[in-house]
């Protein structure tokens, strides 16, 4: 069942192009990574999924519903958090959760308490005196404590430390395993690896690859080690080989999966010593793209 269903959407800013045709499906029960440089169209899709953009064109629906038209519906069934949020400077986190719990209509109970002692949040201090992990940190309670069935996160743990992080990676797990759907956009490409079930890669306005990591891996290369008796000779005429470098007594390499079985049947007649097999990260899928494209973007930031 899709909770989140965008379809051919375009958004033009005057003569600007911020989105070309962008498609996107989250399901229920799916943490869908969605990524891209600074720029993509990232913030603008999910500016339209809030209802706060109206689509130049297409379809964006939430629960069935349509984004811009059904706004107010859609939103008491879902959390939002941004990646710079804005608090009441004269409220204290805890005030500022409840009213945020009272607004959706989420009786306050014993998760909030739980979940402000796991991400160590002072919260009877005013938001002005909060630093900006802080003030993520008030959202992020604020959102799983309210039960949603769909929770967007824009870059949810800017400015938390890496024991926080994993806080966060925790809470998205487990609202995945009672089946609520997480629409999360993150630059920390390790976090979407460890979380998401499904990618979706955005560049200049456009979907250029969506899929399961296991799917989008097999279009990216494995990283090879290599130590062999004989000195390898005429490795770069190989079909499917890539990035050849000397190091210590052997050599490292990319090779495309659909190119091992071949590559590894003309090394081993020099006499292996030493293999060592990497799988691509996402990081490297990405940068290929990037890459391949001739960009020279950065990851994350205001899109």
């Amino acid at each position: 069942m899709s909770i989140v269903k965008i379809t051919n959407v375009r958004k033009q800013f005057g003569r600007f192009q911020a989105l070309d045709g962008v498609n996107l499906q989250v399901d229920q029960g799916e943490v869908y990574g969605f990524i891209g440089p600074n720029g993509a169209g990232k913030s603008t899709t999910i500016r339209i999924l809030l209802g706060i953009l109206q689509a130049t064109e297409g379809e964006a629906k939430i629960f069935d519903k349509d984004a811009w038209n059904d706004a107010v519906e859609i939103h008491k069934r879902l959390a939002y958090v941004p990646g710079d949020v804005n608090l009441w400077p004269n409220l204290t986190g805890g005030e500022v959760i409840d009213l945020f719990m009272k607004l959706r209509g989420t009786e306050i109970n014993t998760n909030k308490l739980d979940l402000i002692e796991r991400f160590n949040l002072d919260p009877t201090k005013k938001c002005r005196t909060y630093s900006k992990g802080n003030r993520q940190k008030v959202a992020l309670v604020a959102a799983f404590a309210s039960n949603a069935d769909l929770y967007i996160l824009d870059e949810p743990t800017s400015g938390l430390d890496p024991l926080m992080e994993k806080v966060f990676q925790e809470c998205v797990l487990e609202a995945k395993k009672v089946g609520k759907s997480v629409l999360l956009s993150s630059h920390i490409l390790s976090e979407v690896e460890k979380l998401c079930d499904k990618v979706g890669i955005i560049r200049q306005g456009k979907m250029i690859e969506t899929g399961t990591l296991e799917e989008l891996r097999h279009l990216t290369r494995l990283n090879l080690l290599i130590e062999t008796k004989n000195p390898i000779t005429a490795l770069s005429d190989v079909t499917g080989v890539h990035e050849i470098r000397t190091v210590d007594k052997g050599l490292s390499l990319q090779v495309d999966a659909e190119n091992l079985d071949s590559v590894m049947k003309y090394v081993s007649q020099f006499g292996l010593t030493k293999l060592e097999s990497s799988s691509p990260t996402l990081e490297d899928l990405f940068m290929r793209h990037y890459k391949d494209n001739g960009q020279n973007e950065g990851v994350g930031g205001e899109s």
